[in-house]
């Protein structure tokens, strides 16, 4: 009979603590699409590059470039964690200064973003948010 652990190997080393600090740039007319770039940090050390693409849709106009983003990663074991495709809800709005904050979900792991920019925003959207490799 096989006896298989209940944890994995990374999961052995505990959660760790890991933020993102991004920029980036967008547009929404009822359709919503945003990339950008970012780096994710944690407190093991680690670091890894980070392209991103949002896209979504709902009821949200306007134009904005984010230049200090900022989110906090929770269930995260190892730092490609990260990585992936997340179900995304999201509420904007701005007017020369732009603000965002929102929240994606991949499984276990949650992603709270918040930011700062310029542009012109209004709505409220639902969709997607990619972190990939860079």
């Amino acid at each position: 009979m096989a006896v298989f652990p209940l944890s994995t190997r990374a999961e052995e080393g505990g959660v760790l603590e890991c933020w993102l600090e991004y920029r980036l740039e967008g547009w929404s007319l009822f359709y919503k699409t945003a990339e950008g770039q970012g780096t994710v940090r944690c407190n093991d050390g680690s670091r890894l590059k980070v392209a991103i693409v949002s896209r979504g849709g709902g009821i949200t106009f306007g134009k904005s470039r984010i230049h200090e983003g900022r989110g906090e990663f929770y269930g995260i074991y190892r730092i490609r964690d990260v990585l992936g495709r997340y179900a995304a809800a999201e509420v904007h709005a701005g007017a020369v200064r732009s603000a965002r904050a929102q929240v994606v979900t991949k499984g276990t792991i949650s992603l709270a973003l918040t930011g700062r920019g310029t542009g012109w925003d209004l709505g409220v959207s639902i969709g997607s948010f990619v972190l990939q490799e860079r």
